[in-house]
């Protein structure tokens, strides 16, 4: 079959890079370009960021396009603490070669989405605000997007940047609110799933074996990575949120998940950017949204993973 065209819009943030090197190794995708948003870092540090993953991965010719520097209504949210100085911290990154291709990412999206020949996948790694800007300024690009693939939101994992959000949908919940009423068909992997999917203890040594470049820079990330994470919450390894996204895409037999009514909430004292998952079908609102909640085989998420990555720079 002929691969899947996708667009990746990112803030890359470790488990972003883990998310990107996995699409581009993926025989299955075709990446098309990527687009960046201020989320884990601000957005000239996540531009440069995606630069040089794709460098990286040996796909220079990938163009990233930069695009929203805030949020649509509130100020932006870096955090350092969790990914670095860089955002990709653990490896020794090289300069960047190219800069950002030129032009605003929104309307790179708004083309590209009307003038392809085939319908687009969406992989949507950190806050919304390009997408949702995409889709208030050209609605009838929803026809032209096969589905929005997004990581974001915990519902029965609660939150983690507060008691009911997750970072991603808590820094811009009006875009994740505009995404999700779009019509478009979306499927969203939320700590829901990402903590059913951690990563095998120690995995980093087992991706410096390989020895390549792109799996020390892996390693390296990695166990930055999971200091954090470790110490936050007392595990002995962490998931990739970003890249489980992608397997989720890649491998949906591995997930499960129910197709329900999601919303955002925007305006709560104590709930903003909670996502409201509708599970049992209360509301009587549309189904919208496929939530996955689960990982039938995480070790086989992850070998796969290893797999794919191992064959970069080859």
């Amino acid at each position: 079959m002929a691969p899947r065209p996708v667009i990746i819009d990112t803030d890359p943030g470790q488990d972003d890079a883990f998310a990107i090197l996995l699409a581009l190794a993926a025989p299955e995708l075709e990446v098309l370009a990527l687009t960046t948003v201020a989320g884990n870092m601000g957005l000239a540090q996540t531009t440069d960021n995606a630069r040089r993953i794709v460098e990286l991965a040996g796909r220079g010719e990938v163009p990233v396009y930069a695009g929203s520097a805030r949020p649509l209504l509130r100020d932006p949210r870096p955090v350092p603490e969790i990914h670095g100085e860089t955002g990709i911290d653990g490896w020794d990154w090289v300069p960047a070669r190219q800069g950002a291709a030129p032009g605003h990412a929104v309307d790179y999206l708004v083309e590209t989405l009307l003038g392809h020949p085939e319908k687009i996948t969406l992989i949507v790694l950190g806050p919304q605000t390009n997408i949702a800007l995409a889709l208030r300024r050209a609605p009838d690009i929803a026809e032209r997007i096969d589905q929005i693939v997004f990581m974001g939101g915990g519902f029965f994992e609660g939150g983690n940047m507060s008691p009911a959000a997750e970072y991603n949908i808590l820094v811009d919940p009006e875009a994740a609110r505009i995404v999700l009423n779009s019509g478009v068909p979306v499927t969203a992997v939320p700590l829901d799933c990402t903590h059913a999917t951690p990563a095998p203890v120690n995995w980093s040594a087992a991706l410096a074996a390989h020895g390549s470049e792109v799996m020390r820079a892996c390693a390296g990330m990695m166990e930055f990575f999971e200091r954090y994470g470790n110490a936050k919450y007392g595990t002995a390894s962490r998931p990739l949120h970003d890249a489980v996204a992608v397997a989720a895409l890649l491998w949906p037999e591995l997930f499960t998940g129910r197709l329900c009514p999601v919303d955002v909430e925007c305006a709560g004292e104590l709930t903003t950017g909670m996502t409201v998952v509708d599970w049992l079908r209360q509301t009587g609102k549309k189904d919208n949204c496929t939530w996955l909640n689960g990982c039938t085989d995480p070790g086989e998420v992850y070998r796969r993973m290893e797999s794919a990555l191992a064959r970069l720079g080859r």
